[in-house]
């Protein structure tokens, strides 16, 4: 399964499960070709919609830490739902890699990063997406060892353009787009040699969260799944 994960470096120990999860994940990248990131109000959503993604065939699940519910909803994931590979998202400093890895996340996507944020998502064990925008970033990730990257804003930074002309003079690097990709633009991204999925929120209305339409969520995360065959 090919894919993009946490740093290729001699420097960056092996991945590891986290307390409460399943074997460690060896590329996040190549679990599916969308990688859902989800906001999540209320802890007691998180199993439902979990089992509506991976029931529509996309497993990976970034819960972001944006809201209060946040750690909660990764931990009943990681506790429920066997199928899913759950992450957190918006990982900020040190302290909010701790807590994600505790409650149960098998892979961290931070939307930036700093050296100090870097060595927490390194020393987690876990599998990791960096974010950058710019090619100095990606460069001095590489420098670091770290081949897979996530992508953001992803429309606001260049799109699939920008990616196309990182493609030929840094082949070894890989991304997760996100930031403003839909089910029309998506299909543009995942046919870059230099893209291993996309991240997005399409596949998750607000009006279906609102009303807890979990079979909509399903059918819109099956629509998803199936955009690389």
């Amino acid at each position: 399964m090919g894919g993009v994960t946490h740093a290729a470096s001699s420097r960056a120990s092996s991945p590891a499960s986290a307390p409460g999860t399943g074997p460690s994940v060896p590329s996040v990248l190549g679990l599916a070709p969308v990688l859902p990131v989800v906001v999540l109000d209320e802890a007691a959503d998180a199993v439902p919609l979990a089992r509506a993604l991976v029931a529509g065939g996309l497993p990976a699940i970034e819960v972001t830490l944006r809201t209060p519910a946040a750690l909660d909803a990764i931990r009943a994931i990681a506790d429920e739902v066997p199928d899913a590979v759950v992450g957190a998202g918006t990982l900020l400093n040190p302290d909010q890699v701790a807590a994600a890895r505790a409650a149960g996340a098998r892979f961290l996507v931070s939307p930036g990063w700093s050296p100090r944020l870097l060595g927490a998502l390194r020393d987690s064990g876990l599998p990791f997406l960096p974010g950058v925008s710019t090619a100095s970033e990606v460069v001095t990730l590489l420098d670091e060892g770290v081949t897979e990257l996530k992508f953001f804003p992803a429309e606001a930074a260049g799109g699939t353009a920008y990616l196309t002309s990182l493609a030929a003079p840094l082949p070894q690097a890989r991304f997760c787009p996100t930031g403003g990709i839909t089910l029309a633009s998506a299909p543009g991204y995942l046919a870059l040699p230099n893209v291993g999925c996309v991240g997005g929120t399409w596949m998750l209305p607000a009006d279906a969260l609102a009303t807890k339409d979990w079979a909509r969520i399903e059918r819109l995360a099956h629509e998803a799944a199936a955009l690389r065959g």
